[in-house]
């Protein structure tokens, strides 16, 4: 059974520099499963006991106590619990203008996720998240308190290899300006083309350096982009397939529920549904 927390303070307009939206923990049964799937923010994962697989992409890792691993937000991802010998895991889940740069100075990657858990606090980060969150007069400083004790911590468990040398700071700026382009378009009928012309770089380079630093092409993380958006309105509202069809850059609603199927699994109609089924369950 699984057991969530929520922080109830929202994140600041903008996006706060951190923001812890949940943390939890379970014990898993036999072959449990999430995804393939994408999501809006980061999660982290701590295996107190049991094993299981996690498949990002090409790349397949088998965990188990002792070892986590961190999910990024629009990177389709799959994990499962062992049939005999199951999970028992912890996790976080959070947000914030801060998390990339602090996660650039570590060695994870998309395609390398998984790391070891140090001996004292990420054990019971859960138990300390639980009980900083007690007293309600106190904002979310003691839950935020703790995350940054526990990425200092993570800074000293996976630096980055002294050898890999950041993307000359031009090209950072690329990247940026591509990512702001496409979250700020994606609801249009945008192309790589389109992309490479308003910033002025050949489509071919300006492909392989977005590839190459967020560890997708363009064009999957626009997808994955537009699929977490159209999840967000089909649980928080009540548009037609249609109209969400159309607010996330597809004019044609059978192309999205195809495209919408290939990354989360389930049409945007089962999507809608599993999800009110849920709603119905906690209430």
């Amino acid at each position: 059974m699984a057991i969530f927390h929520y922080n109830s303070e929202r994140p600041f307009r903008g996006n706060p520099d951190l923001h812890l939206h949940y943390w939890g923990q379970e014990q898993c049964v036999p072959g449990h499963s999430v995804g393939p799937g994408v999501r809006d923010l980061y999660k982290i994962h701590f295996i107190h006991g049991g094993t299981g697989t996690l498949s990002v992409g090409e790349h397949s890792y088998t965990l188990r106590a002792g070892q986590a691993f961190l999910t990024y937000p629009h990177i389709v991802t799959f994990y499962a619990a062992d049939n005999f010998d199951p999970w028992n895991y912890s996790w976080v889940a959070f947000t914030g203008e801060q998390v990339e740069f602090i996660l650039s100075k570590t060695s994870l990657s998309p395609e390398q996720p998984v790391f070891p858990m140090d001996e004292h606090l990420m054990p019971v980060l859960y138990e300390h998240l639980v009980q900083a969150a007690e007293p309600t007069d106190c904002l979310d400083l003691p839950l935020k308190a703790l995350m940054y004790e526990f990425f200092t911590l993570l800074l000293q468990t996976v630096p980055a290899a002294p050898d890999i040398l950041p993307l000359p700071k031009q090209k950072s700026i690329y990247v940026e300006q591509c990512l702001h382009f496409l979250h700020a378009h994606y609801c249009e009928n945008v192309t790589v083309e389109m992309m490479s012309a308003t910033l002025k770089l050949d489509r071919k380079y300006l492909s392989t350096l977005f590839k190459r630093t967020i560890g997708l092409p363009p064009q999957q993380y626009l997808l994955n982009f537009r699929v977490a958006k159209s999840c967000e309105l089909l649980t928080e509202t009540t548009c037609t397939i249609g109209e969400i069809s159309r607010s996330v850059g597809y004019q044609d609603p059978l192309l999205f529920s195809r495209m919408f199927k290939k990354v989360r699994g389930c049409s945007p109609k089962e999507y809608r549904l599993r999800h009110l089924h849920k709603e119905d369950i906690v209430l």
